[in-house]
C-alpha cells in the first residue's frame, strides 16, 4: 500500500512533506484527526530504509496518538512529526530552525515535544525557535520519560493482577533500554521483579546487569526469554508472524509504538492466550506530560492521571472478555465509539 493510499484508509486531515536542502531538512507532519481538539504529538529523528519508510511511521503513528488521546481522555487530536536523519550526527541548529518554521506555518494545528532520537534538550532548543512545542521545564522533578515509564508499571502492576501475580518475583523480559525502557526497569526491579533485558547499545545493558541485577540476553534472543511479561519499550512492529510464535510470556505490555505489524498480529495473540494491553493505552503518560508541561494540571495531578492507566486497560480487557473480542479490537471500538459521540455533537 502507498503512503496516499494508507492516508486515504486511515483518515488523516493532513500530512505535510518538508524539505529544505540548505539545512539538509527531510521530514513529513501527519495530522490525523481533530474531533476532540489541536493536534498534539512528538518529533522522532531516526533513519528510514527509505523516505516513504518515514511517511508510512508518521501516519501510523499519528493515528495511534489520536487514539491515545481518545482513550485518556485528553481533549486533543492526534499528530506525528519525523525528521529523517541520525540523531547522533544531523542535528544542526540550521535543521531545527527550518524544522520550526514548518511547524509554524501549521498556524497552531500541531503542537509537539520530543519522541525517538530528540530529547529534552532538543525540545528546549526548538522551543526557543516555535511556540509549538511543549517540554519540561528545567528544575521539574519529573518529566515525560518519568511519566510514560510510571505509565507502563501501572500496567505491568494490573496485568500482573490479572494474571493472579505479584510483582515481587514477577519474570518480566524487557527489549529496550532508553529513556522509557531503564526508567521502567528501574520501577519493576524496586517491586522485587526479576528482569532479563536486551538492547542493541550494549552499554545500556551493561548498566541494568549492574545496577538492577538483571539478566541479558542477546537483542534477538529477548522473543524467546522464559518469562511472564513480556515488555516491548523500543522500535515498532515487533509483534509479527515470525515473533509471536516465539514467545514465552502470558502478557505483552509495553511502552513502544505501534507494536503489532498488523492488526491480524493482536488476533494471534489473543489466539495463543497472551493478554495483550494496547500500546497506545498504557503508554499515554508520555501525551498526559503535555498536561503538567502546559500548566492544566500540577505533579500530583499528572501522577493520578497516570496511574489510572490501570483502570483504563482494567475496562479494556473487562469489555474484551464480554463482548469477545481482542483486546486490540475492543480499545479501538471504544474510541471510535466516542469519536463518533463526538461528532455527532458538532454537527448538532
Amino acid at each position: 500500500m502507498t503512503p496516499l493510499a494508507l492516508a486515504r484508509e486511515l483518515g488523516h486531515e493532513e500530512v505535510v512533506l518538508v524539505q529544505n536542502a540548505s539545512a539538509g531538512l527531510r521530514a513529513v507532519i501527519a495530522i490525523h484527526d481533530t474531533t476532540m481538539g489541536m493536534a498534539v504529538g512528538g518529533t522522532r529523528m531516526r533513519l528510514y530504509p527509505s523516505f516513504d519508510d518515514a511517511v508510512v511511521d508518521a501516519l501510523r503513528l499519528s493515528r495511534a496518538m489520536t487514539y491515545k488521546a481518545v482513550m485518556a481522555g485528553v481533549e486533543r487530536g492526534g499528530g506525528k512529526a519525523v525528521i529523517v536523519g541520525d540523531p547522533a550526527k544531523d542535528k544542526t541548529r540550521a535543521l531545527f530552525a527550518a524544522y520550526a518554521k514548518a511547524v509554524d506555518r501549521l498556524g497552531g494545528r500541531f503542537q509537539t515535544g520530543g519522541d525517538m532520537g530528540m530529547d529534552s534538550r532538543d525540545m528546549a532548543v526548538l522551543a526557543r525557535m516555535t511556540k509549538h512545542v511543549s517540554h519540561t521545564a528545567p528544575g521539574s522533578k519529573i518529566d515525560t520519560a518519568d511519566l510514560a515509564a510510571l505509565g507502563v508499571y501501572h500496567s505491568v502492576r494490573v496485568a500482573a493482577g490479572q494474571l493472579e501475580l505479584s510483582l515481587s518475583g514477577l519474570a518480566v523480559a524487557i527489549q529496550g533500554l532508553g529513556q522509557l525502557g531503564y526508567r521502567l526497569a528501574k520501577l519493576l526491579a524496586g517491586d522485587g521483579a526479576r528482569l532479563v533485558v536486551a538492547d542493541v547499545d550494549a552499554t545500556r545493558v551493561e548498566r541494568a546487569v549492574a545496577e538492577l541485577s538483571a539478566d541479558s540476553v542477546a537483542p534477538e534472543a529477548i522473543y524467546d526469554a522464559q518469562c511472564d511479561v513480556f515488555s516491548p519499550n523500543a522500535a515498532g512492529g515487533i509483534l509479527n508472524d515470525t515473533t509471536i510464535p516465539r514467545l514465552r510470556c502470558r502478557a505483552v505490555v509495553g511502552g513502544a509504538n505501534e507494536q503489532l505489524e498488523e492488526p491480524r498480529n493482536g488476533d494471534a495473540l489473543a489466539e495463543r492466550g497472551i493478554l495483550y494491553a494496547p500500546d497506545y493505552v498504557a503508554n499515554a503518560g508520555g501525551l498526559l506530560s503535555l498536561l503538567y508541561e502546559i500548566g492544566e494540571t500540577d505533579e500530583p495531578g499528572v501522577i493520578v492521571r497516570v496511574q489510572g492507566i490501570a483502570e483504563r486497560l482494567r475496562e479494556v480487557w473487562s469489555r474484551s472478555r464480554a463482548e469477545g473480542v481482542p483486546p486490540h479490537r475492543m480499545a479501538d471500538r471504544i474510541v471510535e465509539e466516542r469519536l463518533a459521540e463526538a461528532r455527532a455533537g458538532k454537527k448538532r
